[in-house]
Formats: C-alpha cells, structure tokens, sequence
C-alpha cells in the first residue's frame, strides 16, 4: 500500500482526496501548508506527494525545491495554472508529474500508480508498532502483545492516524478532519466516545492511560507505556 502525502490547503478538496485515495488503497497523510507539508514529507518519509502550487504561506514550487534539496521523494504537482512554462518550471524544479485542476480521483490515482511504477517506488506500507501495538494497515489488522484486538472500521481508522503520528499530541479537530473528514469541525464528543471505546479495547482508563493519553485542553496522542517493550515506528 502507497503512503501518499498530500499538500493541499482547500479543506473540502483535501477531504476528497483524502477519501478517494484510501478508498482506491492508498494510505494517506495530509498537509494545509507548505511548512507543514514540508516537515511531514521529512519525518513520515511518504512514497510520494501530491503537492498544491497555491499554499497559504509558502509558494508550492519553493517548497517543492525545498523537499528536493533534501530528498528524491516522487512529486505529482496539483495545480489550476494551466501555462506551459509553469509547467517546465515545476518539472525542472524536480517534479515528476503534474495534474491541472479541475481532476478526478482516478485520474490522480493513475498518475500516483505510474509514477511510483516508472520509479520502483510501489512498495507495501511497512506495519506500525508503538510498543506491543501492532497494526497491518493493508489487512486492516491489530494486534497487541500478539492477540488480535476487534476493532470497528472507524476505530481502526482513528488508531491508525494515533499511530502514524504516534508521540505526537493530536487535536480533536485535527482527528475529526482527518479521521471523520469534517475540516469544519463537528462534535468532540464524537472523538471521545471512540477514544472510550478504543481504551476498553486495550485495556486501559482515561485514569490509568497505557497507550492513549489525554493532553488536557489540547488533544491526545498514542505513546508506548513508560518502560514497555518497543517503540512507536514503522516495521521495515
């Protein structure tokens, strides 16, 4: 499964792709700012980015010679600017591809699938593992301490996201965009109820946290136990 960052700061549009591109098997992360984008590409290491020219803060095609400067990671550029020279700019500026907006999500998608298999980069997304907690994104599996955890599919989805930033506080309203894709916000309680439910699947409180600690007024983030066995990582 392709790990596929997109940089896109249009909040309904990344919500889409978001979808689209899991539902088509990808495994995605998502960025509203070039910095952001910037940092995320660096540290979640993704098999390609889809990276939006027309960034809040930082004008895409200097972000994109930013990432080159510090890595070979395969760039589709997204874009409305339709010209011929900005698009021999971004390619010389090291992108791989481009895509002009308006665009469907098979068509992202084929783009996605050609340049990773043009470069060899198609590779299965390699396991989570934070301590004893163990998830096969591809099977849509969990286990923890080796006895597999049943989990509902939005459960899953939302140990995944802890997961793949494991160590890191997540907000509510960031796990309600990205897990629930509501970029305007809904109902915190709706976070709570499935961090309840997740706790009890892990055997663990809010009180006696192991694996899910609350960040009082911030958000929460998944952390192996103090002392436990492993660490938060990717399998290899």
């Amino acid at each position: 499964m392709p790990h596929v960052l997109v940089v896109e700061d249009d909040p309904q549009l990344r919500g889409a792709l978001l979808r689209a591109l899991r539902d088509r098997g990808h495994a995605v992360a998502t960025a509203a700012t070039g910095m952001s984008g910037l940092e995320t590409a660096v540290t979640d290491r993704p098999d390609l980015v889809v990276l939006d020219l027309g960034l809040p803060d930082v004008d895409g095609a200097q972000v994109l010679r930013m990432l080159r400067a510090i890595s070979d990671v395969p760039v589709i550029v997204a874009t409305a600017r339709d010209d011929e020279p900005d698009m021999v700019a971004v390619l010389g500026d090291g992108a791989d591809d481009y895509i002009v907006k308006p665009f469907g999500a098979a068509q992202l998608d084929a783009r996605i699938k050609a340049v990773l298999r043009r470069l060899g980069a198609e590779k299965p997304e390699p396991a989570l593992r934070v301590g004893e907690l163990r998830l096969n994104v591809a099977a849509r599996e969990v286990t923890l301490a080796g006895a597999a955890l049943d989990l509902t599919p939005r459960e899953f989805d939302l140990l995944a996201y802890l997961a793949r930033h494991a160590g890191q506080v997540c907000s509510r309203r960031e796990l309600l965009a990205e897990v629930w894709q509501q970029p305007l916000g809904g109902a915190d309680k709706t976070v709570d109820v499935h961090l309840s439910w997740l706790r009890r699947k892990l055997g663990e409180t809010a009180q006696r946290p192991r694996y899910l600690h609350t960040v009082r007024t911030v958000g929460v983030k998944l952390a192996p136990p103090d002392g436990g066995p492993g660490h938060a990582g990717r399998e290899r």
